[in-house]
């Protein structure tokens, strides 16, 4: 295993997690900027390490399997506490669509690549979409508190409602995808 700088941006994102959900459930003033911006700071972070991976060539297979794991635990983190935080049917609905998304491609992305046919689950650009409306989402419901007459907390719904929109798009795209190598026969 080399550690190399994008692979401790990426250890970086999994230790701040336990974190994270400390500051969620600290209740001084200011606690919920404290958390948006720990969340800030992974998704900064999960976007950095793979351009530092690519742009200094230090792209590596530990690398490699540990980024979408340390996106996925930090994005299950964050969508578990916020139902907490805000028990909404849509609030609740929004990130089991969104979680169960993750394992249900993972699980695809594994069987394809045992079967040989790992190319066809390449990430799409629907899925670079939903990873931004996904992130801007959770950042804004970690927030809550109106910023002047904006109001984050009903933007950060609707977009987590597009996201999981998206969510449902990219997967049948994966599907899709896999298919061939799905059906019987």
């Amino acid at each position: 295993m080399q550690l190399n700088l994008p692979t401790l941006l990426t250890l970086l994102r999994i230790a701040l997690i336990p974190i994270f959900v400390g500051v969620f459930f600290l209740s001084f003033r200011g606690a919920n900027l404290l958390c948006s911006a720990l969340f800030g700071l992974a998704a900064l972070t999960d976007w950095l390490d793979g351009y530092l991976a690519r742009r200094l060539g230090q792209t590596s297979a530990f690398g490699a399997f540990l980024d979408p794991v340390a996106d996925k635990l930090m994005v299950a983190a964050a969508l578990v506490l916020l139902v907490q935080a805000i028990p909404t049917p849509l609030m609740a609905v929004a990130a089991v669509i969104i979680i169960g998304r993750e394992f249900a491609i993972s699980s695809l992305r594994e069987w394809m690549a045992q079967i040989g046919k790992h190319a066809r689950m390449a990430v799409s650009m629907v899925g670079k979409i939903k990873t931004t409306a996904q992130m801007i989402a959770v950042l804004l419901l970690l927030y809550r508190e109106p910023l002047g007459f904006f109001p984050t907390l009903e933007v950060g719904l609707g977009l987590l409602v597009i996201a999981a929109a998206l969510t449902l798009w990219s997967m049948f795209h994966y599907l899709l995808a896999a298919w061939p190598a799905l059906r019987p026969g």
